[in-house]
């Protein structure tokens, strides 16, 4: 068998529920071996974001050509890149190398309220790297940003942005509304004909610290194992699932989720 390789783009998170650490973690849960770039070095924990440390635009760069000029990647998945020059980077190099299977997670805000990224880099979002994704993630705040729109709170207004969002230029779009406050937890993918709905119950859990970047990585680990999308997003959608059932209540604030836990269901 092939060995899967997916490569995560995004930042570091110290306290280990997000960013970088919780992407190969999933990575690693799903059979996918995974490789990073750090865009930006966070000093975080449960309680929030005390620190971020954008890297360079040369460092970045040479962790993307030493990956992708020698062991390649089957699926990428982009987190946390924070400024609109770092953004353009990725976006050109990913076109360079010709890599498929590219998972956008527009990571705006983290579960404390912290910005992790610039006002400014929303347009290089749109102009440099929706057009060359293979699927976008965003939650509803990040759609409503993306699109200039208040924030979606029916299913309706979900299923218009997500066609809006498709617009923009990714093939798919998966987008998440665990915002919706009543209801089953339900996510959409729009694959520029049909809306198909992701239902589970919700989960009653404030342990939720690392969830959108878990269920993007999911999607990339499976895109590169050569699943189909819809395949990868009914798979990341279970996988999340447990890792919220199971959520980890570590620390004083929003704990993470678990990242074992689809793993140890399945092994039942």
């Amino acid at each position: 068998m092939p060995i899967a390789k997916a490569l995560t783009i995004a930042g570091s998170d110290s306290g280990g529920g997000a960013g970088i650490q919780a992407d190969l973690k999933t990575f690693q849960e799903l059979d996918a071996f995974g490789m990073s770039v750090i865009t930006a070095l966070t000093a975080q924990n449960t309680l929030g974001v005390h620190g971020v440390f954008p890297q360079t635009l040369e460092a970045i760069e040479a962790q993307l050509e030493a990956v992708l000029s020698d062991i390649g990647a089957d699926a990428v998945k982009t987190g946390m890149l924070f400024s609109p020059e770092i953004i353009s980077l990725v976006a050109q190099k990913l076109t360079e190398y010709k890599v498929s299977n590219i998972v956008v997670d527009p990571v705006m805000i983290a579960k404390g309220g912290a910005s992790l990224l610039q006002e400014e880099a929303i347009r290089a979002l749109i102009d440099d790297l929706l057009p060359i994704a293979t699927v976008i993630t965003p939650n509803l705040p990040e759609a409503a940003k993306i699109l200039g729109i208040e924030e979606m709170k029916t299913l309706d207004e979900m299923k218009e942005a997500a066609i809006n969002l498709h617009k923009l230029g990714p093939k798919y779009v998966v987008l998440k509304g665990g915002h919706l406050m009543n209801g089953p937890a339900i996510d959409l993918l729009f694959d520029g004909e049909t809306i198909y709905e992701l239902r589970t119950e919700r989960i009653e859990t404030t342990h939720t610290h690392g969830t959108g970047c878990t269920f993007a990585a999911a999607i990339a680990a499976e895109l590169a194992k050569g699943s189909s999308i819809k395949s990868a997003v009914e798979t990341a959608k279970a996988f999340i699932t447990a890792a919220i059932t199971s959520s980890l209540a570590i620390g004083g604030g929003i704990g993470p989720t678990n990242h074992s836990a689809y793993r140890r269901l399945r092994e039942e």
